[in-house]
C-alpha cells in the first residue's frame, strides 16, 4: 500500500490512498489525479524531528575524504527543514556549493524508545524518499552542521509512503539531476542496516509517530545549480520531484 497527504479543494489536508499505476489519490470517494492543480501534494508526514544518518555508505565517506564511523553518526533536522514534492528548494544566499544527496528514508509509525534491533521493525510504518540538501560552506566549518543541513526546506520529503512490503529489502536509490542519473545505490550498501539504526537512535531520542530516519546518501553527491530539477528515486516507493533555487 501507498498512501499521500493532500490540500484537497476546499483546504482540508487529507491521508488519502495512493495508487501507482493510475497516478490517483483518493479519499473516501474523492479520487484525484495527483498532479491536478485543484490539490496540494504535501510531504507525506508531519514528523517532529527528521534524525539523518551521515557517512552510512563507506564509498560516500571515501568521496568526501572522511573515515567510516564506528557507529551511526547522527545530526538532526527540524520541521523547518521539510519541503514536499513539487515544491521548488531555495538555498541560503550567498553560498558556493549547494549539493544534492538522494536518501532512502524510514517513517516510525508508533511512539517508540529503547527498541532492540531484533524488533526494530515493528515501530516501522514505511519508507519515503528524500534530498539531504546540504550547504558545503557551512558545513565544512562547523561541527553540528545546523547552517550546513537544518535550514529551511533543505529535506525535500515524498512523495507517498510505501508500507514495508511494498520495498524490496536492497532496493535501489537513484538521483537525477534535470533528467541525468548522479546518484545509483541501494540498500544492500548500507553500513548500518534499519534495524541498527533504530536500535541506536532509540537508545538516546524518544522516536514519535511520524517522526522519520534519513539513512544516508549512497556515492555520486555534487553541487547543484539554480533552476535544477532533482528526482530522487526509491524502489518500491516512487518518484520525489522538485526545483532549485539559488539565490
Amino acid at each position: 500500500m501507498h498512501y499521500a497527504r493532500f490540500r484537497d479543494p476546499a483546504g482540508s489536508i487529507r491521508k488519502g490512498r495512493y495508487d501507482p499505476e493510475t497516478e490517483t489519490v483518493a479519499f473516501g470517494d474523492d479520487v484525484y489525479d495527483f498532479d491536478d492543480p485543484d490539490i496540494d501534494v504535501l510531504p507525506p508526514v508531519d514528523p517532529s524531528k527528521i534524525v539523518c544518518i551521515g557517512r552510512n555508505y563507506a564509498e560516500h565517506a571515501a568521496e568526501l575524504g572522511n573515515e567510516v564511523p564506528d557507529r551511526p553518526l547522527l545530526f538532526l533536522k527540524g520541521p523547518n527543514a521539510l519541503a514536499g514534492h513539487g515544491d521548488t528548494v531555495t538555498a541560503p544566499e550567498g553560498k558556493d556549493r549547494i549539493d544534492w544527496e538522494a536518501e532512502f528514508v524510514v517513517v516510525i509509525g508508533e511512539s517508540c524508545k529503547d527498541v532492540a534491533a531484533e524488533d526494530a521493525m515493528d515501530v516501522v510504518e514505511g519508507f519515503t524518499c528524500m534530498n539531504d540538501v546540504s550547504n558545503r560552506d557551512d558545513q565544512n566549518r562547523e561541527q553540528n552542521w545546523v547552517r550546513g543541513k537544518a535550514f529551511d526546506n533543505s529535506a525535500p520529503l515524498g512523495p507517498v509512503v510505501a508500507t514495508p512490503d511494498e520495498v524490496p529489502d536492497e532496493a535501489s536509490v537513484e538521483l537525477h539531476v534535470n533528467g541525468e542519473q548522479k546518484q545509483d545505490g541501494h540498500l544492500g550498501q548500507l553500513i548500518f542496516d534499519v534495524p541498527t539504526l533504530i536500535e541506536e537512535i532509540t537508545t538516546y531520542l524518544t522516536l514519535e509517530e511520524g517522526d522519520v530516519i534519513a539513512t544516508g546518501t549512497p556515492d555520486g553527491v555534487g553541487p547543484l545549480s539554480d533552476g535544477d530539477t532533482v528526482e530522487v528515486t526509491v524502489e518500491g516507493v516512487g518518484t520525489l520531484e522538485h526545483d532549485v533555487r539559488i539565490p
